[in-house]
């Protein structure tokens, strides 16, 4: 089975129903942009509309069909998590959003959904997570950013989801967000050139010094874009470890228990990320409908230097076994 493990998907249906509800969320202001939405939480910089791509399911269908891929993992969009928002908002949020992910996904099986939370708060965050995974959700797709730009994904009032992604065995995804934190990426198209690395690696070496990935051994998460620059900064890590071993939690182990994608649109990257991580640890995945993403995902795992056993796993076999299809 060809699992792409990596792509973002707005149903149609939850826009209808944020146009309808709107009243439900003082704190989001909806944009009309040429027949779409875009959003402004809590009086914030406003989104980019959400794109025709993202909500066009029989184009996703076909695109799937052309690229031999039978089942997709889909997470939300991660402009409208809304974590700037009131937590009690942000859960009525976060619920709307997963109940119409679990409706595509219902409507069209080959679509596996990730949840999305209210990362603002660590107490409903473990509730929206649990209510999840009663639903039929695996996991959920988080952004490195909790609370807004400069928010960081190991704090400790964050430890009531952790525990609870824990417990549950969740599989979370970790991705990046637009604003990145760094105002020197938006220019020459580097926000998601640089800006999305930058701010993954940034909010997974703090998940990794402060123990969080070692902490909770059963849940499963992935670092999204290949780990971003993990596996080139590893002997940096390592080092900055072994001057402060007794406040710090250990690199190696903290990559050997992560999960990773193949977004790296360069042979010799994957093949240093499977060289430094273990092929096991990697699934294929697209990002799509993003240009930036890979939108012929399979071609970089067959031109890398791979044996046909670790090809199948990359290709779907550890997602099916991660996602239990």
């Amino acid at each position: 089975m060809i699992i792409d493990c990596h792509a973002h998907l707005v149903p149609p249906s939850l826009l209808d129903a944020i146009r309808s509800q709107a009243a439900n969320f003082p704190s989001i202001r909806l944009i009309e942009e040429g027949g779409s939405l875009g959003f402004s939480f809590a009086g914030g910089k406003p989104t980019r509309p959400v794109s025709k791509p993202l909500s066009d399911v029989p184009a996703r269908l076909q695109w799937m069909d052309t690229q031999k891929v039978e089942r997709q993992v889909v997470g939300g969009w991660l402009d409208m998590f809304g974590y700037e928002t009131p937590a009690e908002e942000g859960a009525r949020w976060s619920r709307l959003i997963n109940s119409h992910l679990a409706q595509a996904a219902k409507s069209e099986p080959r679509f596996i959904p990730l949840a999305t939370v209210p990362l603002q708060n660590g107490t409903l965050a473990a509730e929206v997570l649990r209510e999840a995974h009663a639903s039929g959700f695996r996991g959920a797709m988080i952004g490195t950013q909790p609370k807004g730009k400069g928010g960081v994904l190991d704090d400790p009032t964050l430890a009531p989801f952790w525990e609870a992604a824990n417990e549950l065995g969740s599989i979370i995804f970790i991705h990046p967000v637009f604003e990145s934190g760094d105002d020197r990426v938006h220019d020459y198209g580097m926000a998601n050139a640089v800006g999305r690395i930058t701010d993954t690696l940034i909010a997974m070496s703090r998940l990794i010094y402060s123990g969080t990935v070692t902490r909770y051994p059963n849940a499963k998460i992935v670092a999204g874009i290949g780990g971003a620059a993990l596996p080139y900064v590893i002997g940096r890590l390592r080092r900055n470890y072994s001057l402060d071993k007794d406040k710090l939690g250990d690199p190696d182990a903290a990559l050997a228990a992560l999960y990773y994608d193949t977004i790296v649109q360069d042979t010799r990257t994957l093949r240093f990320l499977a060289d430094v991580v273990g092929a096991d640890r990697i699934m294929m995945g697209s990002d799509m409908p993003f240009p930036i993403g890979d939108l012929a995902p399979l071609k970089i795992v067959a031109d890398t230097q791979f044996s046909d056993s670790e090809r199948a796993a990359i290709n779907g076999g550890l997602a099916q076994r991660l996602f239990g299809i």
